[in-house]
Formats: C-alpha cells, sequence, structure tokens
C-alpha cells in the first residue's frame, strides 16, 4: 500500500465509508501501516471535520458518526451511477422523496465526469416506469428507513414504537433482517424478540427507532427471501 499521506487518507475514509465499524488491526492490515499510524490519520479526519468515533473492548473499533454536518462522501464510478440512476428514478412511498431527490441529483451531477453523466443519461431515456393502480398510499419517513437499513445491514438489535392496524401503541424491540417495497407500502421484515417469532412491520406505523448496539447473528428466514 502506499504511503503517500493524502492517498492514504482518501482510502481510510473509503473504508470507514463501507461499514459501520472498523477495528483498528482491521484498517492497518487493508492500508499496510502501523496502529499508530491509523491512529494518526483518525485523528487527521477529526480535524477536517469528519464524526470518527473509537470505542474500546472486544467489539470495539472506528466508526463514522452523525455528525452537525454532512462531510464530503467518496463514491467510486459504480455507486456513482447507482445513486444517480436512483435519484432520477425515485417513487414514491417516502415522504419528500420526489422533492428531495431532484435536488440531490442536481449536486451529484454537477461532479459526475462526462463519461458517468453519458451513462445515467441513457439509462434515464431507455427506462419507461410503469404506472400501477395502488401508487399512492401511506408514506414513510426516510429517517426511519435509513435507520433500519443501517440495522439490517450490521445485524444490529433495534426498539421502536409501534402501532398496530387496530391502533393500539407500544414498544417493540427486534431482530431486523430487510426492508421490502411493495409500494407504496415499507415493510421491515423482523424477528420480534418480544413475542419470539418473525413479524412484518409497516415502516409507515413505525417511529423512534434506535440502534442498540447489540449485534447478532442473523437468523435464517422462514421463507425463500424477505419479499
Amino acid at each position: 500500500m502506499t504511503q503517500d499521506l493524502p492517498a492514504r487518507m482518501l482510502r481510510l475514509l473509503s473504508l470507514l465509508q463501507t461499514r459501520r465499524t472498523w477495528s483498528g488491526t482491521e484498517l492497518a492490515e487493508r492500508l499496510g501501516v502501523t496502529l499508530r499510524t491509523i491512529r494518526r490519520d483518525i485523528d487527521r479526519l477529526r480535524t477536517l471535520g469528519y464524526p470518527v468515533k473509537g470505542t474500546t473492548g472486544t467489539a470495539g473499533g472506528y466508526r463514522l458518526a452523525a455528525g452537525a454536518a454532512l462531510p464530503p462522501l467518496l463514491l467510486d464510478d459504480e455507486e456513482a451511477v447507482a445513486v444517480a440512476v436512483a435519484l432520477r428514478t425515485a417513487t414514491s412511498g417516502v415522504a419528500g422523496i420526489e422533492e428531495t431527490a431532484v435536488r440531490a441529483l442536481a449536486k451529484l451531477e454537477q461532479v459526475l465526469p462526462a463519461r458517468l453523466r453519458h451513462q445515467v443519461a441513457a439509462i434515464q431515456a431507455t427506462t419507461a416506469p410503469l404506472p400501477v393502480p395502488w401508487s399512492t398510499g401511506p408514506t414513510a419517513d426516510p429517517t426511519v428507513l435509513a435507520t433500519l437499513a443501517a440495522a439490517c445491514h450490521d445485524h444490529e438489535t433495534v426498539t421502536f414504537t409501534y402501532r398496530t392496524g387496530k391502533g393500539e401503541t407500544g414498544p417493540r424491540r427486534a431482530e431486523p433482517h430487510s426492508l421490502v417495497a411493495a409500494t407504496p407500502v415499507w415493510y421491515l421484515v423482523a424477528y420480534d424478540t418480544g413475542l419470539g417469532e418473525w413479524r412484518l412491520f409497516r415502516a409507515d406505523r413505525l417511529t423512534d427507532p434506535a440502534p442498540t448496539g447489540h449485534r447478532v447473528t442473523p437468523r435464517a428466514l422462514p421463507a425463500a427471501d424477505a419479499a
């Protein structure tokens, strides 16, 4: 691995953005440097405004946390195209997604290289959306979806408040597996630890999701896939 500082810092930032937590040893091995160098580079990122948090213990490590402002993100070509296409084809089911997607896409396309802008435009020009009669209905909070998606990815138990179809509201604790978009309704497929069974939770009835920091081994779904 190159010892060039700017290149190493960019590589370190890219690694921190790919998953929730990295141990210092893992980062040192990936970058081919010492733990001491990793600690110095983490301090440099913090000086630049990146909210990198460090924890100790067997499950300790470094992770990018939420900050007061959104720092720049590093995307490779495929990721940039994927994000741009998703923004161009943003559908219903998420509150305020259409207008927000347009603003985000405008910012992204300003910095896309010409070759990537061409790819995105080509996909958009050859894609025809199919309107469906059930395309309107309840919408989910994008912040809720983002929190649940991160918990699914990290296999992290979450707590939240849930309102049933009968209007009963109460706290839940679950091991999230997947999010399923059944336009326009979003569902969380999760194992409810309180009830001891798999459940489907509608995202629009779910509030205040919070990760617990407790990671679990993914359970086998009682079906071929989440959908």
